[in-house]
Order: structure tokens, then C-alpha cells, then sequence
């Protein structure tokens, strides 16, 4: 969900310029009123550039060389924010523009691609004004999809994008949409191994409990693709605005997001959709400070240097932990030989042939919705694990309090049986 942004100057209540037209009818009274400038109103609430150190990131790169493609609803390249930052695009769903910078949809869904494009890429509106976004001298390409009865099957659409994608110089996609089931289709096999061949990084939303994905779905249930799942400003796991599974990577914020929509204008929003290019533009930070680095790399770069906040590091609920830019991007990290998340190549040929004679899921993608709030989710635990002893628990404490139980046993009868013969020698 999402709320039109409002700020208080001279003590009354205006909306941001151009925002009332998107916003819907109850926006006024979701938003909240700060007495600050307008501008600094903008920027403050972009409470990640600090807390995730991406502003310190910044230090070394802003992202400049990185092509970053945003499959997504499409961008309007026209907003302040996003002029000169898509560099090109496309569209597959028949009903945008060429180049991809017609938006698609109707109400938020039109508004979902510029949105996140804001946050991955934002160039602000000048000196501390405006939004800017995670990496801002980063490169931009929109493929505009659509859903719906009016728009192709919406499977083939992404796997087109994501070949198109790569094909055009993306070195990261985002995918801030979800299939909503587990599983995906064989053309996405294809289509993304393409991508992780030619060296791309693909992330890509978990999905939101608030708005029915109660568990991570494709694309983000994919071997090598970095599933995002979503925090509140505390760093807090979302009961809404995130959704859990094992693939999870990292945690980014998804709540009281700031993003630019169509035609000018700012929102909050919050969901996975915004995790996921806040992810993304970090990733792009990561490329462009070391151009040596393969993908596998980049990801694991991304993935060792997340600040623990689970139970016990990589979990269904934080992944390897919430990110950390500044660490990504500067820390010293050693290299690996292979995705730390997987191999997609080995899953489909372990799992294709077995699964031949079950076809997929035919529910189509949607982008991954906003949700209205967030509170905190407990970790949950596996109940067979509290009910079941671990085989460390059964070699310390159980054999041995099975021996000392059996030794208690064969004691009590030898005392049963003493006091019956020594106590029937008293009666006779």
C-alpha cells in the first residue's frame, strides 16, 4: 500500500506538488504531517542511506558504468528524479512504448515501475533535495510487462525481458514481482541461466505475507537468484511487508519506503518491491567498485558481509542478515568459485527429468504488492525439532539417561525380589 507524502510548512498541511493526482482518496489521512522543508522533508525519510551504509558507500562509488535493467510495470524517465538515468529499454506486454517508459497498468500497478526505479537509481532534484536513490550515477534500462487478460502470458513475458536484458548490457535485473507459487516455468530455466552465464546478477522480491505470498515464490525461490526479504526501520523483520522461505539472501527495508511516481510526485510505500532495488543499487555500488569480480563474487560480497540478525546466521526470516553497503563494497572478501546461492544449471538437470510428468503451476506473475503495515515476526522453529531430539542430544544426555534407567530397573527387581524371599522367611 502506499500513502501520498505531505510535508507541514508554515504550520499548514500541503500536499507535495503533483502527488494528489496519484495518490488515492484516503492518502491525506494516512500521511503524516513533519515541520520541515519540503526538500529536507524528501530526503530525511530516506532513513536507509544511513543506516545500511550506503551513503558511506558512496565515498568509494556512486555506481557509474553499471547498466541496471528494472523489469518491471515500465519508468517514467521523464520524473526530476530519473532524467538521464534510463538509457533504454523495451516493452512485452503490447501495451506500452517502445521504449519501455510508458508506464502499464492502471492506478499503483502503472506506478510500481517508477517507483522502484527512484529508489535503485534516483539522481534527486539537486543539493540535498528530492530522492535519490541507492545508486545514482547507475544506468537504467526499462522493460515494461504487463498483467492481465489484455497483455501475453505473462511467464513468457519475463523470460523475453530477461534474455533482452542481458543482451543490452545489464550486468544486474531487478525483479521486484513474484509468481506467487514455488515453482516457475521451463522457459524461465532458459532465460535465466542465459543470464547468470553472461555474468548478471539477478534480485528479486520475496513477496509480501500482507498481501497473500505467505512464503517466498519464483523468481525468488530460484538457485543463484538473491531473494530480498524486508525490514521495518528497526531492522526488524515485516509481519507484512515481507514474506519468508529458505532462499532468502539478505534483509533490506521494505517499510515507509519514499518513492517517485509517474508525472512527478512522492509516496511512503512499503513491500519486498522497494527491498529489492535498494538490493539492487548496492549490488551496482559492488560492480562498480570492482569490475574484476565475476557475479558469484559480487553476490557473495553482498551476502558475507549482511550483519547477522537471525537465529543463527543464514535463516528463513533475515538470510544471511540485514545489508550492509559500506562492508560490501570496501570489506575484504574472499573469493569463491562458485554461486553461493546455488546453482541453477544443477537443479534443473537434478530436478526436470523427475518432474516431467508434473507440469508447473500456470498462475501467472504479479508484481509483488505493497502492504500496509509491518510489526515484529518472531522466528518461527521447526516443530519436529522441538519435538525430536537431535543425535547430539540423543549421544550426551540420551544414552546415557537410558543406561542409568535400565541399571535402575534391574536394581529395583533385585531389591523386589530380596524383600519378597527375605519377607516370606519371616511369615513361614
Amino acid at each position: 500500500m502506499r500513502r501520498a507524502l505531505v510535508a507541514g510548512v508554515a504550520m499548514a498541511l500541503l500536499l507535495v506538488p503533483e502527488a494528489a493526482a496519484a495518490a488515492p482518496a484516503t492518502a491525506p489521512a494516512l500521511a503524516r504531517a513533519v515541520p520541515v522543508a519540503r526538500t529536507d522533508f524528501v530526503r530525511s525519510k530516506e532513513y536507509w542511506l544511513d543506516s545500511y551504509g550506503i551513503r558511506s558507500a558512496w565515498a568509494t562509488t556512486q555506481g557509474k558504468g553499471v547498466t541496471v535493467a528494472v523489469i518491471d510495470t515500465g519508468i517514467d524517465g521523464n520524473v526530476a528524479e530519473l532524467r538521464g538515468a534510463v538509457v533504454g529499454g523495451t516493452d512485452f506486454s503490447g501495451l506500452g512504448a517502445a521504449d519501455g517508459q510508458t508506464p502499464v497498468g492502471s492506478g499503483e500497478s502503472a506506478d510500481h515501475g517508477t517507483m522502484v526505479a527512484s529508489l535503485l537509481a534516483g539522481r534527486g532534484t539537486g543539493s540535498g533535495a528530492g530522492v535519490i536513490g541507492v545508486a545514482p550515477q547507475a544506468s537504467l534500462l526499462s522493460i515494461s510487462i504487463g498483467f492481465g487478460d489484455e497483455a501475453p502470458d505473462s511467464d513468457d513475458q519475463i523470460a523475453k525481458a530477461v534474455t533482452w536484458a542481458v543482451d543490452h548490457g545489464a550486468k544486474v535485473i531487478n525483479m521486484s514481482l513474484t509468481r506467487n507459487t514455488l515453482s516457475w516455468p521451463t522457459s524461465w530455466d532458459t532465460a535465466f541461466e542465459y543470464a547468470m552465464a553472461h555474468d548478471v546478477v539477478i534480485v528479486a522480491a520475496a513477496g509480501n505475507r500482507g498481501s497473500g505470498t505467505e512464503e517466498v515464490g519464483a523468481p525468488a525461490t530460484m538457485p543463484g537468484v538473491v531473494a530480498v526479504a524486508g525490514v521495518d526501520e528497526n531492522g526488524v523483520a515485516s509481519q507484512d511487508a515481507s514474506s519468508q522461505g529458505v532462499t532468502i539472501a539478505v534483509a533490506a527495508p521494505s517499510v515507509d519506503l519514499v518513492g517517485v511516481v509517474p508525472g512527478g510526485g512522492y509516496v511512503l510505500w512499503d513491500g519486498t518491491s522497494g527491498a529489492a532495488p535498494i538490493v539492487a543499487g548496492v549490488v551496482a555500488l559492488v560492480r562498480a567498485a570492482h569490475p574484476e569480480l565475476d557475479a558469484d563474487d559480487v553476490i557473495q560480497r553482498i551476502i558475507a558481509t549482511a550483519r547477522d540478525r537471525g537465529a543463527s546466521g543464514d535463516d528463513p526470516i533475515y538470510g544471511y542478515g540485514l545489508l550492509d553497503a559500506e562492508a560490501a563494497v570496501t570489506a575484504d572478501v574472499p573469493t569463491v568459485t562458485s554461486n553461493p546461492l546455488g546453482s541453477l544449471q544443477d537443479w534443473v538437470r537434478l530436478h526436470r527429468p523427475a518432474a516431467a510428468a508434473n507440469p508447473n503451476a500456470t498462475s501467472g506473475a504479479t508484481p509483488a504488492p505493497r502492504a500496509p503495515t509491518a510489526v515484529a515476526l518472531p522466528v518461527l522453529r521447526d516443530p519436529v525439532g522441538v519435538l525430536l531430539p537431535s543425535p547430539t542430544t540423543l549421544r550426551l544426555v540420551g544414552i546415557p539417561a537410558l543406561v542409568a534407567l535400565l541399571a535402575l530397573v534391574v536394581l529395583g527387581g533385585f531389591a523386589l525380589g530380596a524383600a519378597r524371599y527375605f519377607g516370606g522367611r519371616r511369615t513361614r
